[in-house]
């Protein structure tokens, strides 16, 4: 029996979002609290669409530490296998508040040490979903981790998932980061990219067709590239890429988790068995709500209700 839906392997820290908007954090005076983390926002979401979401992650033994263990129990994620570690702190990243790719500083510690003992064989045989992130993977000793429980999860019939949320900043280099993504890419993961994380990635504008097949000729099947305002493309090897437009809003309050947002609703969709297009679909809807709030998407709506 596959137990666990999903399975979200990496950061679980705290975000500083900027309360002004439009500016970068040079010019931001003060900043409010969000538990963040892109695998974390993921299994959030996941948990409050009604799927068992379980995390594995590391955090300070300390009140930002107590805080996460708090916000992820409210919603329903499996903490057992999340690590409170006395000599690290929580990790914390600050950020801007914008429309657009937000500005970020790292603070980085109990992030990037993950164990063994975290992430079992018999945890992975009970799982449908593996998802990571490239942020997750961008330092040891996670990033080795992640890799080896990834294959494991592979050959147990586990389908893997990541997000390409690719940072130079976070990376000792470019080179590293292709050799690891790659590496990854050998376990046919659903991969989810933006347009920004492309760029950041080959430094350089590729076209679509040409990120789509640097990732099929590296053993992925399906590739799904959102495009901000402009919607999502989603290309499966050998077949028409599919293209959807983004859900028209108002006014944008905050990006931050938009992607995320926008994962979660096709990884669900996707462990009930949609198509793909039914799954962008879910998934643009998910993206769409959280661009009209700050920080994660909010308690007091049920969200099936505006997908379904």
């Amino acid at each position: 029996m596959n137990t666990i839906d999903i399975l979200c392997v990496g950061e679980v820290l705290v975000d500083f979002i900027g309360h002004q908007t439009g500016v970068l954090i040079n010019n931001t005076r003060d900043y409010h609290r969000y538990i963040g983390g892109s695998p974390t926002n993921v299994a959030m979401n996941a948990a409050r669409l009604g799927l068992n979401a379980t995390m594995i992650a590391s955090v300070g033994n300390d009140g930002f530490g107590d805080y996460i263990f708090e916000r992820l129990s409210n919603v329903g994620v499996d903490t057992t296998h999340i690590k409170s570690l006395d000599d690290k702190s929580t990790s914390v990243i600050f950020v801007s508040r914008s429309d657009g790719t937000p500005d970020f500083i790292p603070y980085r510690e109990a992030d990037s040490y993950l164990y063994e003992e975290q992430i079992s064989t018999d945890t992975l045989s009970k799982t449908k979903i593996f998802h990571t992130t490239c942020f997750a993977l961008s330092k040891n000793p996670a990033q080795e981790l992640i890799l080896k429980k990834a294959e494991e999860a592979f050959h147990l019939g586990c389908k893997l998932s990541i997000d390409l949320n690719y940072a130079k900043k976070l990376w000792n280099s470019q080179a590293e980061a292709l050799q690891v993504i790659k590496t990854y890419c050998k376990f046919n993961p659903l991969i989810k990219i933006s347009e920004d994380d492309m760029l950041r990635l080959f430094e350089k504008e590729l076209p679509h067709d040409e990120i789509f097949d640097f990732f099929h000729n590296e053993g992925v099947e399906t590739v799904c590239l959102t495009l901000g305002s402009k919607g999502v493309k989603l290309s499966q090897k050998g077949q028409e890429v599919i293209e959807m437009p983004a859900i028209k809003i108002d006014e944008v309050v905050d990006t931050t988790g938009a992607g995320d947002a926008f994962w979660s609703g096709f990884l669900f969709a996707y462990i009930k068995k949609k198509n793909v297009t039914e799954c962008l679909d879910v998934a643009l809807k998910l993206a769409a709500l959280k661009l009209q709030n700050v920080g994660r998407l909010p308690d007091n709506i049920n969200i099936l209700s505006n997908l379904l």
